[in-house]
């Protein structure tokens, strides 16, 4: 069995989908506790 059909097992897409919505969950968790508070201060005059 090769590595290529190794990875394509159902068991890989779902660690890849799991890692990449984590990875989207807390880059938007940092734009909104951190991001967003710095742009709103930063405005004020």
């Amino acid at each position: 069995m090769s590595l290529r059909e190794t990875l394509d097992h159902d068991s890989w897409w779902t660690v890849a989908g799991t890692g990449a919505g984590y990875g989207l969950i807390l880059l938007v968790l940092f734009a909104v506790l951190f991001v967003l508070p710095f742009l709103v201060f930063y405005a004020l005059p």
